[in-house]
């Protein structure tokens, strides 16, 4: 047997000659997988820079040092590329999507807690965005709130004051205008933390109106996060 069953580290084979390399590669590849940080798992062309250590997850379609690799992790290391196999069960943080994903023997699922053979899975997201707030009574940010998705909450923070002649405001939705939150602060730091009474289905995207609370809004910032989940579909 040449590579460990699992995660494909070499092994030292009776008598061979300068051992060294291959326990280096072996310990290059855990250094890689232990505690896994992929950089992305959506990306098909290896990067034209990258630092040694550095893991991603090979998609579909992979081109030039990553032909015919699709479904490995790809290791950045001594230069080139090395190439471990992905299980089902195995959990890495997703560096340029800033979330956890599950892999279900077939692909990376972003954001799956729990996942069944052919890829249903059950999907928790937390949605950040900033928004500029425009003049007026209202301000909207259209189809946010995601479609076909289970909204827990909404929070937030003010990044840049909230100016013009509102005393505070009320976040929420066209049907309900104060659902995640009234007599918010505007004022740079101040803070959102709206929780529905009962988890709230949106079945298509759903825009968030920041209404004006005694006056009207001139301009500011605000961050939202939107805390939510969604179902899978399985794979035919």
């Amino acid at each position: 047997m040449d590579e460990t069953n699992r995660l494909g580290l070499p092994l030292v084979q009776p008598a061979q000659a300068q051992k060294h390399i291959t326990v280096n590669e072996a310990l290059a590849r855990l250094d890689g997988l232990v505690q896994l940080v992929l950089q992305s798992v959506t990306t098909p062309t290896p990067p034209a820079v990258a630092a040694d250590g550095d893991c991603y997850g090979v998609p579909m379609g992979g081109a030039n040092e990553w032909a015919g690799q699709a479904g490995q992790i790809a290791i950045r290391s001594n230069g080139g590329w090395v190439f471990a196999p992905a299980h089902p069960g195995f959990r890495s943080f997703v560096a340029d999507q800033s979330a956890y994903a599950r892999h279900d023997g077939a692909d990376w699922i972003i954001g799956a807690t729990a996942h069944s053979a052919h890829g249903a899975a059950l999907i928790h997201e937390v949605v950040e965005f900033d928004h500029d707030i425009s003049a007026g009574p209202v301000s909207i940010a259209a189809n946010v709130l995601p479609g076909n998705a289970v909204v827990y909450g909404v929070t937030g923070r003010v990044v840049t004051a909230i100016s013009g002649t509102a005393s505070g405001f009320r976040l929420g939705v066209a049907e309900s205008d104060n659902r995640y939150g009234s007599g918010l602060g505007l004022g740079a730091g101040s803070w959102i933390m709206g929780l529905t009474g009962t988890p709230m289905t949106y079945y298509a995207p759903t825009a968030l109106h920041f209404t004006a609370e005694g006056g009207v809004f001139a301009a500011g910032t605000v961050r939202i996060a939107v805390h939510l989940v969604r179902l899978s579909l399985p794979r035919i």
